[in-house]
């Protein structure tokens, strides 16, 4: 490296960088105010009409688990299949809230993997 060429990039390229770790400061902070959102969320998914429901947290968290007296009649195995239904409903659910929130944080920064 001659004398005088620094690192290869000028004053220009050393504002992007500078804008980009001030853009990195803003997504930090908003992740952490997003997780403290998801935290307190209640995320419902439901079959049969909603005669089971599962309830997570924003982040996955099983809450609780509702099931109608009416589907206890139904014997043990399709109260499963009900509560594994709903589980996957409500994890569909999340997991689309989780990607749009994602993606107002990151909005037009093309970070890759998101």
């Amino acid at each position: 490296m001659s004398q005088g060429q620094g690192f290869g990039f000028g004053l220009g390229k050393m504002k992007e960088l500078a804008e980009a770790f001030k853009k990195a400061q803003q997504v930090q902070e908003g992740a952490k105010k997003l997780q403290e959102e998801l935290e307190e969320m209640e995320i419902e998914g439901e079959a049969q009409g909603g005669l089971v429901k599962v309830v997570l947290s924003g982040n996955q968290e099983p809450i609780r688990v509702v099931i109608s007296p009416d589907v206890l009649t139904e014997g043990s195995e399709v109260v499963s299949d009900l509560v594994t239904a709903a589980m996957k409903d409500a994890y569909r659910k999340s997991t689309e809230m989780m990607r749009e929130k994602m993606e107002e944080l990151t909005g037009g920064l093309n970070l890759p993997g998101l």
